[in-house]
């Protein structure tokens, strides 16, 4: 299943399954109530306290990683154009015959990029097209040598070599980062958690008459796109939270390639 969808799936599941348990929690208080009026609740807010309380650290902690992830991951589109563009012009300091079957691979290996993190829907092809990337790196880089034999060439050498490793491992830095992600774990917990708050949350309002759907709705919704947004920014390719604005800067470059 595609993972926008998977994160969607998981975000209605969450707003579906903490409905569900408000309303078994305030049926189970309802019927402890009429049992046991006076202390059915007695001690019972340290407890809910200190799960409300986990969840939100839990929330906090995952919201603020998955935003400091995706400004990285922006900041990476943006090293990897000053990369590329650094590279290009120094191919200049090699002899002209050279120049030109470098600049052609420098094109392919770019439109070979911007092609594989336009595919992040489909892993597959971008895997394929990542790997045909790193192909191109190794024709640049023997290509490079070739050229480094003559006199032209060995003056070129070292900038040469500074902006190529910069190039190459910036690609290698940008495909890491995006598969950094928590640990399934963690929206594992942050499901728990926001069951059993529900669950505690709905024995909490059995004292009143009548639900109070505004509460009981706002409490479902704004966990429910809390986590929707987390997962957003986690996988910034595939859902609305995007970042392929940011490859415009690589696109900028590779025009000037022409």
């Amino acid at each position: 299943m595609d993972r926008s969808l998977l994160a969607g799936a998981f975000a209605s599941a969450l707003f579906l399954g903490v409905l569900v348990l408000l309303e078994v929690g305030r049926r189970y208080g309802k019927r402890r109530l009429a049992r046991e009026a006076e202390g059915a609740r007695a001690g019972l807010g340290v407890v809910d306290g200190a799960v409300f309380s986990l969840l939100g650290l839990l929330l906090a902690f995952s919201f603020s990683g998955a935003a400091t992830r995706f400004e990285g991951r922006r900041s990476l589109i943006l090293a990897e154009a000053n990369a590329v563009g650094t590279a290009w012009l120094r191919l200049r300091l090699l002899p002209p015959e050279s120049q030109l079957k470098l600049q052609e691979l420098f094109r392919q290996y770019l439109d070979t990029r911007l092609l594989a993190y336009q595919s992040m829907d489909d892993l597959q092809e971008a895997a394929k097209r990542l790997e045909a990337a790193v192909a191109i790196q190794g024709e640049i880089w023997a290509e490079f040598l070739r050229a480094a034999q003559t006199d032209q060439g060995q003056r070129a050498l070292v900038p040469l070599v500074v902006a190529l490793n910069a190039m190459f491992d910036m690609a290698t830095t940008r495909t890491v980062a995006a598969q950094e992600h928590p640990p399934m774990i963690i929206f594992f917990m942050i499901g728990v958690l926001s069951f059993v708050s529900a669950l505690l949350a709905g024995y909490g309002m059995a004292g009143s008459k009548e639900r109070s759907w505004l509460h009981v709705l706002g409490f479902s919704l704004v966990l429910s796109l809390t986590v929707y947004v987390i997962l957003d920014l986690e996988y910034p390719r595939i859902g609305l939270i995007r970042i392929d604005a940011a490859d415009q800067i690589l696109r900028d470059v590779r025009k000037s390639m022409e």
